[in-house]
């Protein structure tokens, strides 16, 4: 299929804001270690990347949901599991984790075309900072709003709004990728436009579809488009 829907002409934006996790980084490797960290602790069998990467854009709660498999539901300490798979992961937060392919260029040439650009994340505070700052294609952000930079997260459009005032940039001039629904309800309800970033970590490609982004991006290149 193409890179973006036809049906939708290309527009030129003043601002892009991009999801973190599955979207700009490919960070599951560092989050299955986690996860497998806890695993281990707890005499649990350990998973494979299949497991755990259509988990790891949806927080620790549904990596551990995913490693536990059913015993989770009624899992005792599911409070104390969270934390301990944090902090496993804090420790060794950008150990694997990198840029997709395609995203240090259209980054690269948002700088050179004077477009702004920023990150907009479900992840708290605590892990986006330390996370950004180890990958040296995102040190040009012009904004970072995470999970909990506001007291209300995504599907709200109230921290996508934030990041366009930070930005300095009317929302309905920004455009907004990520691989997750929350990210296009999110988007639509901010009336910003939005990309679905089938890179990510989509559940199915039909799936996607049906959240109803303006775009559906194979690559970050199909961005290309807009700039």
């Amino acid at each position: 299929m193409a890179g973006f829907n036809t049906a939708t002409p290309a527009i030129d934006y003043d601002a892009f804001i991009f999801d973190l996790d599955g979207t700009l980084l490919d960070t599951a490797d560092d989050l299955g270690a986690a996860l497998n960290y806890v695993l281990a602790d707890h005499n649990q069998p350990l998973v494979t990347a299949d497991i755990y990467r259509p988990a790891a854009s949806n927080g620790a709660m549904a990596l551990l949901a995913a490693g536990f498999g059913q015993q989770w539901h009624d899992h005792p300490n599911q409070a104390d599991l969270r934390q301990q798979l944090l902090t496993a992961y804090a420790d060794n937060i950008a150990t694997h984790s990198q840029c997709f392919t395609g995203i240090a260029q259209l980054l690269i040439s948002l700088d050179q075309q004077q477009i702004k650009w920023g990150i907009m994340t479900n992840k708290p505070e605590f892990l986006t900072i330390p996370l950004v700052a180890a990958i040296a294609e995102l040190k040009d952000a012009q904004a970072i709003v995470s999970g909990d930079t506001l007291d209300i997260a995504k599907p709200s459009p109230l921290p996508l709004l934030h990041t366009a005032q930070l930005l300095d940039v009317d929302p309905n001039r920004c455009l907004y990728i990520g691989d997750a629904q929350r990210d296009i309800i999110a988007a639509k309800a901010a009336n910003m436009h939005s990309a679905a970033a089938l890179w990510g970590y989509i559940p199915s490609e039909a799936e996607a579809l049906s959240w109803q982004a303006d775009f559906n991006w194979q690559s970050p290149i199909d961005a290309f488009n807009h700039i």
